[in-house]
C-alpha cells in the first residue's frame, strides 16, 4: 500500500512533462493516488493542442478527468468541481500550479507594468488560489490539503523575475491566511519553493540561466535541486506524513534561500 492507497484529487496546471506539477504527480501516482487533471483550453478545439499534450501525460496514469479550466471564469472553476465530484467523489487534496504575466510585463521593469498586466498577472497567478480554494473548501474530506507552488523571488529580489515575484509575495501571504481560515475544518495549505528547473514557465524569465549556474556555486549543497526531489516534497506536503504542517512555505532549492553572500570556495 501507497502513502495515497484510496485517496483522490485534483491537479490544476500541468503544462508539459518538465512541468513540476507534473513531477509531483507522477510520485502521488506511485503512492497510489487517483487523479482529476486540468488543462489551458485551447483557442482552437479543432486542434486541441494543449488537451492532447497533458492527455499523453496523464492517461497513462489513469486519469479519472480531463477538462479544460480558465481559472478566470468562475463558472469554468465551478464546471470543473463539479465534474471531479462526480468522477472522483470526495476529494483528499488538489495540487494548484498555475501562473501567468504577460511577456512584455514580466521581461520589463516592474516600475513599467502596466496596470492592465498587473492585474492580469495577479487574477491568474493568485487569485486563482482563492477561487481554487473556496471551491475545494467544499469539495475536501476532512484533513484534506492544498498546495500551490512559488519561488524566492516571492521573498526577496531575483533580478530578472520582476512582477512575478510581486506576484509569489502575494501568493504566499495569501496561502497563510487560508491555512488560518481552513484550519478549523481541518484542512491544510502550503506552498512548496523550488529552486529554479527548466519549465515552461521559467523559459520567460530573463537571467534564468545566471540562476542555473549560481545554485552550484553558492547553495550549502552545492548544486542545484532535481525535478525528482521537487515532486517527492510536493507529495509530502500532501500526504499525512505534513498532517500537522499548514502555511507552510517549504523551500526545496539545496539550501540557496539561506545564502547571504556567496561561500569562500564559491566560483562564479
Amino acid at each position: 500500500m501507497g502513502l495515497f492507497t484510496g485517496k483522490k484529487g485534483l491537479v490544476f496546471g500541468i503544462a508539459n512533462d518538465h512541468s513540476i506539477a507534473w513531477a509531483i504527480t507522477q510520485k502521488l501516482h506511485q503512492e497510489g493516488a487517483e487523479m482529476g487533471f486540468t488543462h489551458l483550453p485551447d483557442k482552437d478545439p479543432t486542434r486541441a493542442k494543449m488537451e492532447h499534450r497533458v492527455r499523453k501525460l496523464v492517461e497513462p496514469l489513469g486519469a479519472k478527468l480531463l477538462t479544460p479550466c480558465d481559472v478566470q471564469k468562475d463558472e469554468d472553476i465551478d464546471r470543473v468541481f463539479a465534474q471531479a465530484k462526480e468522477a472522483l467523489g470526495g476529494l483528499d487534496f488538489v495540487l494548484h500550479s498555475i501562473a501567468y504575466a504577460p511577456i512584455d510585463d514580466l521581461k520589463g521593469p516592474v516600475y513599467n507594468v502596466s496596470r492592465a498586466g498587473f492585474g492580469l498577472s495577479m487574477d491568474i497567478s493568485v487569485y486563482s488560489l482563492l477561487a481554487v480554494t473556496k471551491r475545494a473548501r467544499e469539495a475536501l474530506n476532512p484533513g484534506g490539503s492544498i498546495l500551490t507552488l512559488t519561488y524566492l523571488g516571492g521573498e526577496t529580489v531575483i533580478p530578472g523575475y520582476n512582477v512575478m515575484g510581486i506576484c509569489k509575495a502575494a501568493l504566499e501571504s495569501s496561502v497563510t491566511y487560508l491555512a488560518h481560515e481552513l484550519g478549523p475544518a481541518g484542512l491544510r495549505v502550503n506552498a512548496l519553493s523550488a529552486g529554479p528547473l527548466k519549465t515552461l514557465s521559467s523559459s520567460a524569465v530573463g537571467d534564468f540561466d545566471v540562476m542555473l549556474k549560481l545554485y552550484p556555486a553558492m547553495s550549502p549543497l552545492r548544486r542545484n535541486v532535481t525535478a525528482e526531489e521537487v515532486g517527492k516534497t510536493g507529495m509530502y506536503l500532501l500526504s499525512d506524513l505534513a498532517s500537522g504542517v499548514t502555511g507552510e512555505v517549504l523551500h526545496v532549492d539545496a539550501g540557496f534561500h539561506v545564502m547571504g553572500a556567496p561561500p569562500a570556495d564559491a566560483k562564479l
